[in-house]
């Protein structure tokens, strides 16, 4: 176990050195606010579809990784219903605007910027594999759901924001080359594995620019960050190893969705705080806190899930 926790760690480090580049371009203007905004629809709409993408390519298809991706989908669903009920337990602050953010903050993970370059760093394009199934759950439950209990109206499910985001598009694709034994030729793999390479680096740009902007002796300041930091970054992954486990899931699916769920808190967060008038400096202190803390939490639960 000792070895695992250090080949993490060592490939945790390395994303946080990534990160600190883009804290020290925050700081020094760099980066700006229209910057880091491009630069996340870059991530988002061009370099997280095309690993997706180019993973899918790289395995290539194999009757029991089509039964894999069925059992990865279980799972990752699991986790997000599971953490559904627990947070709407624990948290009933009587501030409504506090509450949402802080179920919201515990409940969802950065399964895409901050999972899908460790997965495919520590178990290599089967990691990203199964990652996109993750991401593309993720995406169905935080733009149906999330989107619900963030702003408490039901009318805002749209389900062309549930079917048609980057996120589900992109494991689409890659199911469908994937099932329909598509290999793309290398004029169309190659570009769109350059495209994925910057999965890995530009997020952690973006995530290092906004922990720049942030005020974090108020945010350590706050109680409730710390309740949240403890559910999203020990408890909630913890929980959802032991139960994937006891349900015989073994290997790499247990292993990447481990990463998925011991992510620190989603970006998006804060974007669904601003659109629906919520506390948006507590969701940017949830996001920045654990982000930092996350390089202490997610070698020791990723190393345990590597060695079960």
């Amino acid at each position: 176990m000792l070895d695992n926790l250090i080949i993490v760690a060592e490939q945790v480090a390395i994303l946080f050195i990534l990160i600190a580049v883009g804290f020290v371009s925050g700081k020094v203007k760099l980066i700006n606010d229209a910057g880091a905004k491009h630069l996340t629809d870059i991530v988002l709409y061009l370099a997280t579809p095309c690993i997706m993408v180019k993973s899918f390519q790289d395995v290539g298809f194999e009757p029991n990784l089509a039964l894999n991706l069925g059992i990865t989908a279980i799972c990752a669903t699991l986790i997000q219903v599971l953490s559904i009920f627990v947070c709407r337990l624990v948290y009933r602050n009587k501030d409504e605007s506090r509450r949402k953010v802080l179920q919201f903050g515990a409940v969802f993970s950065n399964c895409g910027f901050m999972s899908l370059p460790l997965q495919n760093a520590v178990i290599g394009s089967k990691g990203v594999f199964y990652g996109a199934v993750f991401v593309a759950i993720f995406n169905i439950i935080v733009w149906s759901y999330g989107l619900v209990d963030m702003s408490g109206d039901r009318k805002n499910i749209n389900l062309k924001n549930i079917l048609l985001n980057p996120g589900v598009l992109g494991a689409a694709a890659s199911c469908l080359f994937f099932f329909l034994r598509i290999d793309l030729p290398p004029i169309a793999l190659t570009p769109i594995s350059y495209i994925a390479a910057l999965n890995t680096p530009v997020p952690m740009l973006v995530i290092g620019y906004y922990l720049s902007k942030t005020d974090f002796k108020k945010s350590l300041r706050d109680k409730g960050i710390y309740a949240v930091t403890a559910m999203r970054l020990v408890a909630i992954p913890a929980v959802s190893l032991l139960v994937m486990k006891l349900c015989g899931v073994s290997g790499d699916i247990l292993v990447a969705c481990t990463i998925a769920s011991s992510a620190p808190v989603a970006a998006t967060t804060t974007m669904f705080a601003t659109k629906f008038n919520r506390d948006v400096e507590l969701s940017v202190g949830l996001v920045s806190v654990t982000t930092v803390l996350s390089i202490i939490t997610m070698p020791l639960i990723i190393a345990v899930s590597q060695s079960l």
